[in-house]
């Protein structure tokens, strides 16, 4: 192909214009913090409705619900006048698959993000960079940004229990402890699906402090014992099965095995180590986890890994990996004590 004839194939630059678009990903997320799926719940409604019942500026809010029309989220019915679309369901909070908690728009992280060239350059956290303090030292110290972090887990935590519960043996443990499980979510799910497994939810004591509302809602509040701790310090000791979900990747290496030292300190013998993550694969393939090893690289300074590198940490500590389960969503890797 001549030099010419390439100047003419714009289908690179429409590409390339889509893939570094910084608008559309923060115009929804403007658009869930005003809960604007929900207020279009019953039907189409004008933009000055809309406005008033979201606290929004008219002018404002038309021009942002249309650049997300566009991208097919949301429609203009008539003029000044919008719906959902089959895209812009799920950000509905009572969706069964409901991402609109998902979708922040944390002042924080977006400083952050804007430092990612110091990621690049040097290799250690923007979010540390940024604000002077690690990211989970900041949210201890900033309650109400905590809260919407613990939202967003409990959205993802929807979609994780859809797809993961089924792809694992759960009803084989009596008791499982699930490490660094935030408020519950996930952890409630799953002692409502499985009635002859208790459960310990182990976090730190500011982040376990919304726990119990949770564990009550699920109606497991007698089956799930909370525990406020720091996995850096120890763990409870004595499961039949500990469960770290997403958790390893928001540390590096040291770190990381700092806190399966510790799961392998508190396990029996014959306990099991559960890990849900999302595990790079090789080459090329798309999978959502390389994107979210650049987000743990910029605000945590963790990683996702791969298959391998898992089972080299898990070693490092008296681990060994047996079973790598894949599913829509997480993948499942199990890990027994070496005798």
């Amino acid at each position: 192909m001549t030099a010419a004839r390439r100047s003419l194939d714009l289908s690179a630059v429409v590409r390339l214009g889509e893939l570094g678009d910084q608008i559309t990903p923060f115009a929804l997320r403007a658009a869930c913090d005003l809960r604007i799926a929900d207020l279009l719940a019953d039907g189409p409604r004008p933009v000055v409705e809309l406005a008033g019942a979201a606290g929004a500026h008219p002018g404002a809010l038309l021009r942002l619900l249309r650049a997300l029309a566009a991208r097919g989220v949301f429609t203009e019915v008539a003029d000044a006048t919008f719906a959902l679309t089959p895209l812009a369901e799920p950000l509905r909070g009572d969706h069964p698959m409901s991402l609109r908690d998902s979708f922040t728009l944390l002042d924080s992280d977006v400083r952050a993000w804007s430092a990612i060239g110091h990621t690049v350059r040097t290799g250690e956290p923007a979010f540390d960079h940024v604000h002077g303090q690690g990211y989970w030292a900041y949210l201890a110290g900033h309650p109400e940004e905590s809260a919407r972090v613990d939202d967003w887990m409990r959205s993802v935590n929807r979609l994780h229990l859809r797809t993961v519960l089924g792809a694992y043996p759960w009803r084989r443990f009596g008791t499982l402890v699930d490490v660094g499980g935030g408020t519950g979510g996930f952890l409630a799910g799953l002692l409502t699906r499985f009635p002859a497994v208790r459960g310990v939810l182990f976090d730190l004591p500011h982040v376990v402090a919304g726990a119990a509302k949770v564990l009550a809602e699920a109606g497991v509040t007698d089956r799930c014992e909370v525990v406020p701790g720091d996995a850096f310090d120890a763990v409870p000791a004595g499961g039949d099965g500990y469960l770290l979900k997403t958790v390893l990747p928001g540390f590096d290496d040291d770190e990381a095995a700092r806190i399966l030292g510790n799961v392998r300190a508190a396990m029996r013998p014959d306990s099991r180590l559960v890990l849900l993550e999302a595990v790079l694969p090789p080459g090329d393939t798309f999978d959502m986890a390389k994107l979210f090893d650049v987000h743990a690289m910029v605000l945590t300074g963790g990683a996702h890994r791969g298959e391998d590198e898992t089972g080299r940490l898990l070693e490092r500590v008296g681990l060994r990996l047996t079973q790598v389960i894949g599913s829509p969503t997480l993948t499942v890797l199990e890990a027994v004590p070496v005798d």
